[in-house]
């Protein structure tokens, strides 16, 4: 075994969770989970969109901070763009896509553009998908992460992500061009790997975080590498201080979000 993979494993079983990160980094949102499970009443308290209307997981957030899970299930999902990237349905046809995107919000240049998936859906195990707070003894059914963060927070989220990596590996974090829904199912497809995305770069659904906030989303693997990280890395080192000490309020910023 390599010294970088001993590195690597070094310490896992005594990985409890994301709190010296989370006090490292001043997070003051909740890390959420995403969930693929038979059973949503482990999740309780509940919330789920309202039947027949148009909701965007991402109007949930404040729900989330108040320690609230939401329930999705392919007939109840809050939008057409949640039941395609997180259960795989097919919300409209290719004509009615390319009326909607290209025409009516400009976001190709021209339809050809249009012609494939940038991210492919989510086909979940069970019946249903289950967005908030971590939950202790559930981690059998996670599929993976976001932390909301600010710019700040995000750089040493992405630095994290490469510590126990060579760039002999390839790309761990991408940021592909998706709605807001679509970027939390970006790699779930590859959620045996270490693997993250910048998220929450969708217009549509900006105006439901706070202005310096964004997503940052990783895959089981990658989370459990996070999670390791420790004093002998950067976030014990003189960089993030320094960081810390040049920003009023910390790198967490105020306590809804915001920069300071």
């Amino acid at each position: 075994m390599t010294d970088r993979r001993a590195r690597r494993g070094a310490g896992a079983a005594a990985t409890a969770g994301p709190s010296y990160l989370v006090a490292r980094l001043d997070l003051k949102l909740p890390v959420i989970g995403i969930y693929d499970a038979p059973d949503p009443e482990a999740f309780r308290p509940l919330v789920s969109p309202p039947v027949g209307a148009w909701a965007c997981i991402f109007m949930f957030s404040e729900r989330w901070r108040r320690g609230e899970t939401l329930h999705l299930t392919a007939e109840r999902c809050g939008c057409g763009g949640a039941g395609h990237y997180l259960f795989g349905k097919e919300f409209a046809s290719r004509r009615e896509r390319l009326a909607f995107f290209v025409d009516r919000h400009g976001m190709k240049a021209a339809r050809d553009l249009l012609a494939g998936e940038d991210v492919a859906p989510y086909r979940p195990r069970h019946r249903n998908v289950l967005i908030g707070p971590l939950r202790e003894g559930q981690e059998e059914h996670l599929v993976s992460v976001t932390f909301l963060v600010n710019p700040d927070q995000l750089a040493a989220l992405v630095w994290g992500a490469h510590y126990h990596h060579a760039p002999a590996e390839g790309a761990l974090v991408t940021a592909p061009f998706s709605s807001g829904c679509g970027l939390l199912a970006a790699m779930l497809g590859a959620r045996h790997l270490p693997r993250g995305v910048i998220g929450g770069t969708d217009l549509a659904m900006r105006r439901f975080l706070p202005p310096s906030v964004l997503a940052f989303t990783v895959t089981k693997p990658l989370f459990e590498e996070l999670c390791r990280l420790d004093d002998r890395s950067f976030l014990g080192k003189e960089w993030l201080e320094e960081l810390r000490r040049s920003r009023p309020g910390g790198l967490g910023g105020t306590d809804d979000g915001r920069a300071p």
